[in-house]
């Protein structure tokens, strides 16, 4: 099950050169601003608009990382262009604005599958990124440093250094037995995730606003399935309907979550779009354990609508999170 998954976490330093000056939110300016360097960085035949249309396509790591295409016959996503991208940013929690020269910017970085291998590339244009700069005015910034993270522990291994200039391709990534040692240490009755970001998912053509468990679960398999094929390049043949069926009775005992709304500007396509979702936390009551596995490769590759900006972002707690009251 889920052999080849594998999912690795890199944590990512700029530190301001200029002042620099973002929104609250500041995945959509670390998404914006790096997809276009990434495509100057790589492209050699930035005049063709349409990846589709180029003869490098096969080869070419923007194609890959921003346009993946659809293999020949494949059987999923065959009637949609909406192929989940191999990697998340994980901006800052908190609300901070002004960063002053010499002040630190730190994210994360998660990269799905065959995207582990294309890591240099990920630190070479955050590199150029601060160089271009950020955010309003363009402020510049540089890449201070970068750090492999253990997903689920607490070993952390420096990549990248502004000192020399080198990056190391260090994995310290997880693969799908790690998940499932992980998550023996949550209870298989009762869990709690708490959405640290705008969760947007759809349901029977809809939003939601309330987290319920198999709404959850369906939306978690639609991107796992996905990333999975496409990026670790196998299909994952699961009972889909029976885990659906079994999630709806799982009970949402306790919805804290409230709605958040957000937009962004999107020069691709010349408009304003939502981001707004729900944040806070759920907690759920009822057999648990066949999901918890499902629920932590969640909480790595986020669930629902505009991963990569950061959303869809959540923590599920662990036995030994609980206060020593509730054990």
């Amino acid at each position: 099950m889920l052999g080849k998954l594998r999912v690795a976490k890199y944590r990512l330093t700029l530190e301001a050169v200029d002042t620099l000056r973002l929104p609250a939110f500041k995945g959509t300016t670390l998404r914006g601003g790096f997809g276009a360097v990434f495509r100057r960085t790589t492209c050699a035949q930035r005049q063709i608009d349409n990846c589709r249309d180029c003869s490098l396509q096969a080869t070419c790591p923007y194609a890959y990382i921003f346009e993946t295409a659809l293999p020949e016959g494949s059987e999923v996503l065959s009637l949609e262009q909406d192929i989940p991208r191999p990697f998340v940013l994980e901006p800052p929690l908190d609300r901070k604005r002004v960063y002053d020269p010499g002040e630190p910017l730190e994210f994360g970085l998660i990269l799905i599958g065959r995207a582990i291998k294309y890591l240099p590339y990920f630190i070479i244009v955050f590199r150029e990124l601060g160089r271009v700069g950020l955010g309003a005015g363009r402020g510049r910034c540089s890449l201070r440093e970068a750090v492999a993270m253990e997903p689920f522990g607490g070993a952390e291994e420096v990549i990248y250094a502004a000192s020399d200039d080198m990056v190391r391709n260090r994995d310290l990534g997880v693969g799908y037995p790690g998940i499932e040692a992980e998550a023996r240490k949550l209870s298989a009755e009762r869990v709690t995730l708490k959405f640290l970001t705008t969760t947007r998912i759809k349901h029977n053509g809809r939003f939601v606003s309330e987290p319920q468990f198999h709404v959850l679960v369906r939306a978690i398999l639609r991107r796992l399935s996905s990333l999975y094929y496409f990026h670790c390049g196998e299909r994952w043949e699961t009972d889909y309907r029976g885990m659906i069926d079994a999630a709806k009775e799982v009970r949402l005992a306790i919805d804290g979550t409230r709605w958040v709304h957000r937009k962004r500007y999107s020069r691709r396509q010349g408009q304003r779009m939502s981001l707004g979702g729900f944040v806070g936390e759920a907690s759920y009551e009822g057999e648990l354990e066949a999901f918890l596995p499902l629920l932590l490769v969640g909480e790595l590759v986020h669930v629902g609508k505009a991963c990569v900006f950061g959303n869809g972002r959540y923590r599920v707690s662990r036995l030994e999170d609980a206060p020593r009251w509730a054990m």
